[in-house]
């Protein structure tokens, strides 16, 4: 059966100079240096993000973390931290919740989902919260309602106004019912501030849902949104299922919630600043607006 034995040929393999020729001529990219907007889903370059970290094509910010934030808003060294050392409890015994804790403090360099204080926004004092998806996903526990409960008391207390920045996944089921709790417990300083006519402001940014949003992030005297952020109670498929419809595309976006009357104004990450700094000097010293 010679007719049909598989005949021998000649292998050629490349040299070894031409295999490192063949790797140098390949483009390298190092892991990385592009980013898909979560919002538009288009590819943006790291560069092209810049320091506030927004896509330039849809406007969307980027989730960042709580000191990135407070940097980009507050005047230089002005921040006074408040309330670092509360007690950690585990009013449950839900297992391994102290290591998860643990966890999201090394990866943050924060004590709980929240940073509270006193600084300053053009010369301005105010006290400021700032709530960082990062940890265990902003999620409320009785730290972090006591935090806020204690800025609101002690705004108060120096006639100062507030502005809450928001990003959460509602409350936090380690603690089961006394995360729920600090919906109400926030919501009773947020109405004592508001009885002695002080300024309080909410920045809803991405994330913010559950208990957060249906207690202090929508209780803001004035409510602003950063754009193309995710703004709602119950997820969309717990809706539909709920009512049995169909929801609009952008259905919990800042944009959806502006033409429908539950959110002031929405702005640009990069005129935050400015936009918080002209609406405290409005409240405090009583400026005029140029209507011409």
């Amino acid at each position: 059966m010679g007719l049909f034995k598989k005949r021998e040929y000649i292998r050629i393999t490349p040299s070894q100079q031409e295999k490192q020729d063949s790797t140098q001529q390949k483009p390298f990219v190092p892991d990385g240096t592009w980013e898909k907007c979560p919002s538009c889903h288009k590819p943006l370059h790291k560069k092209e993000l810049g320091e506030e970290r927004t896509c330039h094509h849809c406007g969307y910010g980027f989730r960042i973390g709580a000191k990135q934030r407070l940097d980009l808003i507050v005047d230089e060294n002005s921040f006074e931290a408040w309330d670092t050392d509360i007690a950690f409890k585990n009013p449950i015994n839900f297992p391994n919740y102290e290591e998860k804790l643990n966890k999201a403090k090394e990866l943050t360099g924060l004590d709980e989902a929240v940073l509270t204080g006193k600084a300053s926004i053009n010369g301005l004092e105010v006290v400021i919260g700032i709530m960082d998806s990062r940890f265990i996903m902003g999620s409320m526990s009785s730290v972090v309602g006591e935090k806020i409960t204690r800025a609101f008391e002690k705004a108060t207390d120096l006639g100062l106004p507030v502005i809450m920045f928001t990003a959460s996944g509602g409350a936090r089921m380690q603690e089961g019912i006394m995360s729920l709790m600090q919906m109400a417990k926030i919501s009773a300083s947020v109405k004592r501030h508001s009885e002695v006519g002080l300024l309080y402001i909410t920045v809803l940014t991405d994330p913010t849902t559950g208990g957060v949003t249906a207690s202090f992030g929508m209780q803001g005297d004035i409510i602003l949104a950063e754009p193309q952020t995710m703004i709602g109670f119950a997820g969309r498929r717990v809706i539909e299922q709920t009512i049995r419809q169909k929801l609009p595309d952008d259905f919990q976006k800042a944009e959806f919630l502006l033409e429908h009357g539950f959110v002031d104004k929405i702005v640009p990450r990069n005129e935050l600043k400015e936009t918080l700094g002209f609406l405290l000097m409005f409240h405090t010293k009583g400026v005029t607006i140029d209507e011409s």
